[in-house]
């Protein structure tokens, strides 16, 4: 019988098995039980003896480098990924790679199922299996790899049709956006007024930014005498063979993302006065400074960007620090978004200002935001019934 163990992650029982493969080398499979470490242990103890029992190790199997359906389905989605590495943006390749090599490979390769022989009853069982530990928007997620995948492999005769047509996927849930409302972030720029994000956090927060466009906001996308700011560009990071990198991009999420919005009294006094504070920067730093992100409205006194998994991190540090409620970074994109509604403006011009490719994207997440037009419709139903005012 092989050995295991059950190993702790995130509060949830992994069953950890360890024997050598053909080579001699040393294999530790890990494998969720989908159980909360609370009242769970003997339950978890039970599931990891009844995997060491019966888990045959897959057999070895070295790809040659050319797709046939006779190769482990495993090997073909990892295949899969440099078929379209040089078809598809980085950070998308980053998220394909995540999710290929971290997911899907590892379960179907310890089944030993070929590419020729997977049934659509072969992923919905890896669906079910995930669902035990993620959400469902994560299995949307994987599914739509899958059936990339499998589309290429009917393209190239592999396969006689997509199995992944046949399987059904999880019901997405209903995103519910956390926001800040007005007195929330009025005491965060007050909080935060003299920290090196205060003028970041108040732009994103004022134009509904995504935290990509918001650092990747250049000084020749502002221009100060016709009062406008240009988003075309981001920063984001990417996990390319094993390693996070900065990546930085003439483009936008979307066709709709590429927008020009006004530039306000406010934020145009700040964004020049922090012109001139980079200048000056640059002169004392001399040959320290780092060159590298010149053009960049933020970046630190060094000249180094700011990095966009340690913004993340380190706003949710930032409100802790204050004693404010918690949000994400991302959610002062939607505290914009709740304050235009607030105060009546369409969803349409939302839309627009946010940057959303369509009406529905927006509609669907602020729908339960819009009071205002719930109460104008509720006004409207009173007054033709005589009811009298609908009070607000």
């Amino acid at each position: 019988m092989i050995a295991g163990h059950l190993q702790i992650k995130n509060d949830y029982y992994y069953m950890v098995l360890s024997y050598l493969d053909a080579n001699g080398k040393r294999k530790q499979p890990w494998f969720p039980t989908g159980l909360p470490i609370k009242n769970n242990k003997k339950r978890a103890e039970k599931m990891l003896l009844e995997l060491r029992q019966t888990y045959v190790p897959p057999a070895e199997h070295k790809s040659n480098g050319e797709l046939s359906a006779d190769m482990l389905f495993a090997d073909f989605m990892e295949l899969w990924l440099g078929v379209v590495r040089n078809s598809i943006e980085k950070t998308t390749f980053s998220s394909y790679t995540q999710m290929v090599k971290g997911k899907i490979a590892p379960y179907f390769r310890k089944t030993g199922i070929k590419l020729g022989e997977l049934q659509a009853r072969h992923i919905q069982s890896f669906y079910l299996y995930e669902l035990k530990t993620v959400s469902a928007s994560t299995v949307i997620h994987e599914h739509a790899n899958i059936h990339k995948a499998l589309k290429y492999a009917v393209k190239m005769d592999l396969i006689p049709y997509n199995p992944a047509d046949k399987v059904e996927r999880p019901k997405k849930q209903k995103y519910i956006a956390d926001y800040y409302r007005l007195e929330e972030l009025e005491q965060l720029f007050e909080a935060t007024k003299d920290h090196p994000y205060s003028l970041l956090i108040q732009i994103t927060a004022f134009y509904g930014l995504r935290r990509s466009e918001a650092l990747g906001l250049r000084w020749d996308a502002i221009d100060f005498e016709r009062n406008t700011i240009t988003i075309r560009h981001i920063v984001t990071n990417a996990k390319i063979d094993g390693k996070y990198e900065i990546v930085r991009e003439d483009r936008a999420k979307t066709k709709s993302s590429l927008r020009s919005l006004p530039l306000v009294d406010n934020i145009r006094e700040k964004l020049l006065a922090l012109k001139e504070q980079q200048k000056e920067n640059k002169r004392i730093c001399g040959n320290c400074y780092n060159r590298e992100y010149d053009g960049y409205v933020f970046v630190d006194v060094m000249g180094n960007i700011f990095n966009p998994r340690n913004l993340s991190s380190n706003f949710s540090k930032l409100l802790e620090l204050k004693g404010l409620r918690h949000i994400r970074f991302h959610d002062l994109r939607h505290s914009c978004a709740s304050l235009l509604l607030a105060n009546d403006v369409p969803m349409k011009q939302i839309q627009e200002w946010l940057g959303h490719s369509d009406f529905s994207t927006t509609a669907n997440i602020y729908a339960h935001l819009d009071y205002a037009s719930k109460l104008s419709s509720a006004q409207a139903m009173l007054e033709c019934l005589g009811y009298g005012n609908a009070s607000a």
